[in-house]
C-alpha cells in the first residue's frame, strides 16, 4: 500500500490507514467462528477485546464498502453464537466463567490458553462491540432479531457484582488457580466505558456509589499549561472515546473542573505533541510532528551506549510522556486514534511519520511502532514488524468516528448504555436529548 493510491490529501491518507486497518480484520478472522487473532503473525491466539473491536469495525467496514451488510451479518452472528454457546464455567480451560471471558483464547476451539486472567476490561472491550452490532442490526428480519437476543443473553450474563470481590471499584480479573487478582480498576485509565457498561447492566449492575469510588481516585495535572486527568499513555485518553461520545457530557468531576472527557483526551493529546517538541530526553527523531507514546511494542528489551548515554529499550509497556517510561519509540496508530481530539496536529503528525517511514502503512494497517534512536542497519532506526487488533481496531473506529460519527451514533441508541451514563450521573449533550435510550 502506498499512501498515493485512491484518496487524496489529507483525507485520502486517513482514510487509506482506515482501509488497510479494516483489513487486519479480514486476514486475521477464523471465519468458523468470529475469533480474531491478537496480533498478525500465525500461530497466535485470539484475544476477547480483539474480538469486540472486530464486531465494533463491523458496521464500519459495510460503511467503507470492505464487506457488505450481508457479510457483516453473517460474521456477527457467527462470532455471537460462539460466544454464546462455548463453554463456561470454573473449569481452567474453558471459554469463560460468571460471564466474563479470558483475555486470550486458543483460535480453533475457543478456550483458555496462556494460562490467561479472567478478564473484566478485555471482556468489556467485547461486551461494547456487541453492543454496537445490536443497534446496528435493528431490523426485524429473524438473523437480525437474533443479533440483538444473542447480545441480550452476553450482556445478562457478566456479573459485575461479583468482579467487584467486596470492594467498591472493580478487580481487573480473576484465575481459577488463584482467584482475584489484587489489582482493581482505580486512578484514571481506559477503564470508564466499561463502569459505564457495569453500571447498566441489566441483572448485575454496581452501584453508583462504585463509580463515585472509581473517578475520586482520578489525579488531576497541570503539564505544559494543560490541566488535565492525567495518564501517560494516549490509549488511556482513547479507548473509552471509542465507544462513547462524551464531548458536551459531564459527570460529577468533570463538571466539578469544568470540563468534559473529550477536551480532558484533547488537552492530553497536546501535552504529547508538546513532550515531542521538547524531547528532555534527547531521542532521535522527536518533534512536534514525531509524538504518541502509548502500551505497544518496542524493540527491547535491551540496553545499550548511544553517543554516550545510557538507552534502556524496552519491549511490550505503557509508554507514556512526560513522566515516561519513554525509551523513543512512537506509535503511528495512537497518533491516528488521535484525530478526532486534535485534528491539525494529528494530521501533521501523521503525514510526517509516512513521509519517513512509508513502510508504516501496508496491507495489514498500521506497523505498531517506530524508533528512530535503536540502531540497526538502516539509519532510520527500528520499524515493529507486526500489527495488533488492539490498535487497528481504534485506528478504524476513531477515524470513522471523526469522519461521520458512526459508531457514537449507533451507541447513542444502546438503552443499557445509556442507563449507565445515567447513572454514572452523566447530564449534558446528546444524552439531554435521548429519551429511553434512542438518540
Amino acid at each position: 500500500m502506498t499512501v498515493s493510491d485512491g484518496a487524496t490529501g489529507d483525507d485520502g491518507i486517513v482514510l487509506q490507514l482506515q482501509r488497510a486497518a479494516l483489513d487486519y480484520f479480514e486476514h486475521s478472522l477464523n471465519p468458523a467462528n468470529g475469533l480474531v487473532r491478537d496480533r498478525a503473525d500465525d500461530g497466535q491466539a485470539a484475544s476477547i477485546a480483539g474480538v469486540g473491536l472486530a464486531l465494533s469495525v463491523y458496521p464500519v467496514s459495510v460503511a467503507c464498502g470492505v464487506v457488505d451488510r450481508d457479510e457483516a451479518l453473517a460474521r456477527t452472528l457467527t462470532t455471537l453464537r460462539f460466544l454464546c454457546e462455548g463453554p463456561h464455567g470454573p473449569d481452567p480451560d474453558a471459554m469463560g466463567y460468571r460471564g466474563f471471558f479470558y483475555h486470550f483464547l486458543d483460535m480453533e476451539t475457543g478456550r483458555r490458553t496462556r494460562d490467561a486472567e479472567l478478564s473484566t476490561i478485555d471482556t468489556a472491550c467485547l461486551l461494547a462491540g456487541a453492543e454496537v452490532v445490536a443497534a446496528y442490526f435493528d431490523g426485524e428480519a429473524e438473523p437480525e432479531r437474533e443479533v440483538r437476543a444473542l447480545v441480550d443473553t452476553l450482556a445478562g450474563r457478566a456479573e459485575w457484582d461479583w468482579a467487584q470481590d467486596g470492594g467498591p471499584t472493580l478487580t481487573h480479573g480473576w484465575r481459577p488457580e488463584t482467584g482475584f487478582l489484587p489489582y482493581r480498576w482505580e486512578g484514571f485509565n481506559e477503564a470508564l466505558f466499561m463502569y459505564v457498561l457495569a453500571l447498566g447492566s441489566p441483572a448485575h449492575a454496581i452501584a453508583p456509589e462504585s463509580y463515585d469510588a472509581y473517578v475520586d481516585s482520578f489525579a488531576w495535572r497541570e503539564i505544559y499549561g494543560h490541566g488535565h486527568f492525567y495518564a501517560g499513555p494516549l490509549f488511556v485518553h482513547q479507548y473509552s472515546h471509542l465507544w462513547l461520545e462524551l464531548r458536551g457530557l459531564q459527570d460529577r468531576v468533570t463538571r466539578e473542573r469544568g470540563i468534559d472527557y473529550f477536551e480532558n483526551s484533547r488537552r492530553a493529546t497536546l501535552v504529547h505533541r508538546e513532550y515531542g517538541r521538547r524531547n528532555p530526553l534527547g531521542f532521535k527523531g522527536y518533534g512536534e510532528r514525531f509524538w504518541g507514546l502509548t502500551a505497544s511494542e518496542g524493540p527491547g528489551p535491551q540496553t545499550t551506549w548511544i553517543d554516550g548515554i545510557e538507552r534502556i529499550f524496552h519491549d511490550y509497556v505503557a509508554r507514556g510522556a512526560p513522566y515516561g517510561p519513554d525509551d523513543g519509540t512512537v506509535a503511528p496508530w495512537a497518533v491516528v486514534a488521535s484525530l478526532p481530539f486534535a485534528p491539525d496536529e494529528a494530521l501533521a503528525a501523521i503525514r510526517h511519520i509516512l513521509s519517513v517511514y512509508p513502510e508504516v502503512a501496508d496491507s495489514y494497517g498500521c506497523k505498531s511502532t517506530v524508533n528512530p534512536t535503536f540502531p540497526t542497519d538502516d539509519p532510520r532506526g527500528w520499524i515493529s514488524p507486526t500489527h495488533f487488533a488492539l490498535n487497528q481496531g481504534p485506528m478504524a473506529i476513531m477515524v470513522e468516528n471523526h469522519h461521520t460519527g458512526l459508531v457514537w451514533r449507533l451507541v447513542r441508541r444502546c438503552p443499557r448504555i445509556v442507563a449507565g451514563l445515567r447513572r454514572a450521573g452523566f447530564r449534558g449533550g446528546w444524552l439531554d436529548e435521548a429519551g429511553d435510550g434512542q438518540a
